[in-house]
């Protein structure tokens, strides 16, 4: 169960583009909030809910030197979204093997 609520908590976070675009960002490097605020039409408190919402999710840790609070990707929380995706994966390739063997193997109608 615990599993299941990390993957709620991240797939939450990643359902917003602007997080996503956020997360893309940081797979360049750490940033600073205001460098990642830049490219975006929104108020920095605005701004600083997303950032809270990742941080929350686990998917980036904050730092804070002086007045800069920079952002960096935890990379490893993302395997949550790759284990459910591979999952997935598994769940549908078995399905499509077994339709392909019905629609294949005329024994199987039978």
């Amino acid at each position: 169960m615990a599993n299941h609520d990390s993957a709620n908590e991240v797939f939450l976070a990643l359902a917003d583009p602007t997080r996503r675009e956020v997360i893309r960002a940081l797979g360049r490097g750490p940033a600073s909030v205001g460098e990642l605020a830049h490219p975006f039409a929104i108020t920095l408190p605005s701004f600083m809910k997303h950032i809270r919402t990742l941080e929350d999710s686990g998917l980036i840790r904050t730092s804070k030197s002086g007045r800069v609070r920079t952002c960096i990707l935890d990379r490893d929380r993302l395997a949550v979204v790759e284990d459910w995706i591979e999952e997935q994966r598994h769940v549908w390739d078995d399905r499509t093997d077994r339709l392909e063997a019905l629609v294949t193997d005329p024994e199987e109608t039978r």
